[in-house]
C-alpha cells in the first residue's frame, strides 16, 4: 500500500482513496469507496493501514472503528472534514504512552526541545536500568498545513512550497511535484532535462549519506572519519550550489524540466570536483569501515527485521538494510532512471551497521552515476511548456529521494483546479521503525540509533 487518504464527497460523505504499487511488475493500482462518519478500519488485516486511518482520522474527521491505536499524529484541526462532522480524534493534550510494570522500571523523556538545531519531537522510553523496553516517539510540532497550502497555490508558489516540505530533500519533493504536475498537464520533460534532474537528486543523496556516515561516526566519538566526511558533504553541497545557485538545489527543478542549463564547461569542471570527491571519500571510508573499535559499536544495535520490514510497509535505505530490494529507480523508473539504471545496494543484518553500510555503497554508485550522466548529458532544451491541468484525473508521481519514496498524488476537479494535493515523505512511513529498533539496547545507544535512519521530523508533521 503505497498511501490511504481521503477527501470529502459532499457534506456527509467521504471518499477513500488507495495507491497499491506492485513493485515486481513497475506498475500502481487505484481502489476507492465511499464511506459516511465511520468505516471498518483495516488496519487488522494490513498493518501498512495503521497510519494512514490515523491520519484520515485527524485530518477528515472519519472513526476507523476497530483501529488497534487510534491516537493523534500530528495533532491539529482536521483539514478536510466536512462541516457537519465532529472531530475524530481525541483532544491534542491526550496521551496514550506505553506501561511497562516491575521494580526498578522507569521512565526517561527526552524533548520535544532539544539541544542544537534538532527538531521538535518527543520520545518517552521505557527503561530498566540502562536496557530500553519500549519506547514512544510523539511527532506533530511542526504541522504547517503542506497539502492545503499546494491545493490553493499557484504553480510558481507552490513549488517553492514543494521545495519546503524537508529541508535536506528540496530535489525529492520539487521533482515529485512536478512530475505529477508535468503528467496532468501532459507535459514532456526534454531527455536533457532529465538527466540533470538526476545529477541534482543523486547529488542530494551523495550529501545526505556522506553527511549521515560521518555524523554516525561522531556519535560514536571517532573523531578522524567524522571530520573528513563533515567536510566533504559541504563539497556534495557546493556542487549543488555550482548547479542551481542554492547549496540545497532550490530553484532548479521547475515544472517542464529544470531552470538552468549545464554548460560543457561547467560539466567539465563538475566531473573534475566529483573524482576528486570519490578518491577523498574512499580514503575516509576506509578509516570508518575499517576501524574494529566502531564496528563493534554498530553491529547488532538498532535491529530492523526482514519481517517487520514486510509488515510495516517500510521504505527506502531502512527496508534495503534488512533485506528487501525496495527502490523506485528500479521497481518504478521514471525520467533519466528508465535508461540509466542504479543498482539496489542491500544488506541483511538491519542494524545500524547494515544501514551505514548501505549509504556506502549507494554513495560509490551514485558517484559513479553523476560521473556518467555528466560526461553525456543529451541535447535539447531544459524547460518545456507545462499547459493546464487536465479535468477530472489522478496523477502520482514517485522519487526515490535519499530516505526513499517520496510521493506526490494530484486529483482535480471537472474544471481541471486542484481538489487534492496528497504528500508523502518516507519518514512518515519509517518512524515506527526507530520504535522497534530500540528495546533490548542502551539508551546510551539511541542517538547513534536515531542518527543511522536520520528521519525527518518536519516532513513527517507537514
Amino acid at each position: 500500500m503505497l498511501t490511504l487518504f481521503g477527501f470529502p464527497e459532499g457534506d456527509d460523505r467521504l471518499c477513500l482513496l488507495a495507491i497499491l504499487a506492485d513493485d515486481a511488475r513497475g506498475r500502481l493500482g487505484a481502489a476507492s469507496a465511499l464511506v459516511g462518519q465511520h468505516y471498518p478500519s483495516i488496519a487488522l488485516r494490513c498493518a501498512h493501514a495503521t497510519l494512514f486511518e490515523r491520519e484520515i482520522a485527524e485530518q477528515c474527521g472519519a472513526v476507523p472503528e476497530g483501529h488497534p491505536s487510534l491516537r493523534p499524529l500530528r495533532r491539529h484541526e482536521p483539514d478536510h472534514a466536512p462541516r457537519a462532522w465532529p472531530r475524530a480524534m481525541p483532544a491534542r493534550d491526550v496521551r496514550v504512552w506505553s506501561q511497562v510494570g516491575g521494580d526498578e522500571v522507569h521512565e526517561v523523556a527526552v524533548g520535544p526541545v532539544h539541544a542544537g538545531i534538532i527538531e521538535p519531537g518527543h520520545f518517552r522510553f521505557q527503561s530498566h536500568g540502562e536496557e530500553v523496553l519500549s519506547l514512544d516517539i510523539v511527532l506533530g510540532y511542526q504541522h504547517r498545513g503542506i497539502e492545503c497550502l499546494l491545493e490553493n497555490a499557484d504553480r510558481t508558489r507552490a513549488v517553492q512550497v514543494a521545495e519546503s516540505v524537508a529541508g535536506d530533500s528540496v530535489i525529492a519533493h520539487a521533482s515529485a511535484y512536478c512530475g505529477a504536475l508535468e503528467a496532468i498537464s501532459r507535459s514532456r520533460k526534454s531527455a536533457r532535462a532529465q538527466s540533470i534532474r538526476g545529477i541534482a537528486l543523486e547529488l542530494e543523496r551523495l550529501a545526505n549519506h556522506i553527511g549521515d556516515l560521518g555524523a554516525l561516526s561522531g556519535d560514536v566519538a571517532y573523531q578522524p572519519a567524522a571530520a573528513f566526511l563533515g567536510r566533504m558533504r559541504g563539497e556534495c553541497l557546493n556542487l549543488l550550489l555550482t548547479l542551481s545557485g542554492n547549496r540545497y538545489g532550490r530553484g532548479l527543478i521547475r515544472p517542464g524540466g529544470v531552470e538552468f542549463d549545464v554548460p560543457p564547461e561547467m560539466a567539465s569542471e563538475c566531473i573534475r570536483r566529483v573524482e576528486k570527491l570519490r578518491e577523498d571519500v574512499e580514503v575516509a571510508a576506509d578509516l570508518l569501515f575499517g576501524a574494529l573499535s566502531v564496528q563493534s559499536r554498530f553491529e547488532g544495535v538498532g535491529v530492523v527485521s526482514h519481517d517487520a520490514c514486510r509488515a510495516h510497509g517500510f521504505v527506502g535505505l531502512v527496508a534495503r538494510s534488512c533485506e528487501v530490494e525496495r527502490d523506485v529507480r528500479r521497481d518504478h523508473p521514471y525520467g533519466v532512471f528508465r535508461f540509466a539504471q542504479i543498482p539496489v545496494a542491500t544488506a541483511w543484518a538491519g542494524d545500524v551497521a547494515a544501514r551505514a553500510l548501505v549509504r556506502w555503497l549507494e554513495v560509490q554508485r551514485s558517484l559513479t552515476f553523476v560521473v556518467e550522466q555528466l560526461s553525456s548529458l543529451p541535447r535539447g532544451v531544459t524547460r518545456a511548456a507545462c499547459g493546464a491541468s487536465q479535468p477530472s484525473e489522478l496523477a502520482v508521481a514517485l522519487e526515490e529521494g535519499w530516505r526513499g519514496e517520496v510521493m506526490h498524488a494530484l486529483i482535480t476537479d471537472a474544471e481541471g483546479r486542484i481538489r487534492r494535493h496528497k504528500v508523502q515523505d518516507p519518514s512518515f512511513r519509517n518512524w515506527p521503525a526507530v520504535a522497534l529498533a530500540m528495546p533490548g539496547n542502551q539508551i546510551s545507544d539511541f542517538p547513534m540509533c536515531n542518527k543511522s535512519f536520520n528521519l525527518s521530523y518536519a516532513a513527517h508533521d507537514l
